[in-house]
């Protein structure tokens, strides 16, 4: 069956970097494309960036463009989203989400997620 396991979550202060990966299984990880979205504290799901299936376009929300970059490694079935210049606004639980097809497009399976907390 499909699953999602998204790692590299944590504390980061203001103006410092993550690194979020996604590992895929269960499917051809290269045919689909990707997508990150967040929950923030008392908020609802946000989506924040996907990526076609072979890394050719990608899309972001606009609060983190320029600071987050999304890319894949099609040969580890992994996806990843470096978030650079965090603000205390990005603390999320940050979720992988498999598109429904090879282009960035709605989702139909989700991780688990992972917690990123920005603050001083």
């Amino acid at each position: 069956q499909v699953q999602l396991v998204e790692s590299g979550g944590g504390l980061a202060q203001p103006g410092g970097s993550l690194r979020l990966s996604c590992a895929g299984s269960g499917f051809n990880f290269s045919n689909y494309g990707m997508t990150w979205a967040r929950q923030a504290p008392g908020k609802g799901l946000e989506w924040v960036s996907c990526i076609d299936r072979d890394g050719s376009e990608e899309h972001y929300v606009d609060s983190v463009k320029g600071r987050f970059t999304m890319f894949r490694d099609n040969t580890k079935s992994m996806q990843h989203l470096q978030m650079n210049s965090l603000q205390p606004e990005n603390t999320a639980l940050y979720y992988c989400g498999k598109d429904r097809c090879g282009a960035c497009t709605t989702n139909d399976y989700w991780g688990q997620g992972t917690q990123v907390a920005v603050s001083a």
